[in-house]
């Protein structure tokens, strides 16, 4: 099942700022949701683990994050498959642009996301609305890692 979300968030810091806490591997562990490790492999690879419930469905899924298209402090592609066992798989994609804005940071994300197995079972609209709850609740916790 596919499926297009975006989205924009205003950040109270400076594009570099905001660029730099993008490229933490601590920082971005600490912000999404159910990260249990995340791992940098290589300069732009990330090996992850994350403990995700959507709706009767409970999994761990264990995968790879890629960075490509970097252009520093304006933005980049974030790539990210992962296994969930029974559970199925998740993979997708997101376009994220900063921009100066209101003396702080505009960032905008575009994602197209896929998932099959069990997950794919489960209707668009749960999974949707899954995934718009996981994605408000990133921005949130990384606006706060921003601001600290």
């Amino acid at each position: 099942m596919a499926m297009t979300m975006n989205g924009e968030v205003q950040l109270p810091a400076s594009r570099e700022a905001v660029w730099a806490r993008l490229n933490d591997p601590e920082v971005l562990k600490a912000c999404i949701p159910g990260c249990e490790e995340l791992t940098r492999t290589e300069a732009n690879e990330f090996q992850a683990v994350a403990r995700m419930k959507i709706g009767p469905v409970s999994a761990r899924f264990k995968g790879k994050i890629t960075l490509s298209d970097l252009d520093p402090p304006n933005g980049y592609r974030i790539s990210g498959e992962g296994e969930g066992g029974v559970a199925g798989f998740a993979k997708g994609e997101a376009t994220v642009v900063l921009i100066d804005q209101d003396g702080g940071t505009l960032l905008k994300y575009d994602v197209e996301a896929q998932t099959g197995g069990k997950l794919a079972q489960l209707g668009q609209r749960l999974i949707g609305g899954t995934a718009k709850k996981l994605a408000d609740e990133f921005f949130a916790n990384f606006a706060k890692a921003v601001q600290g």
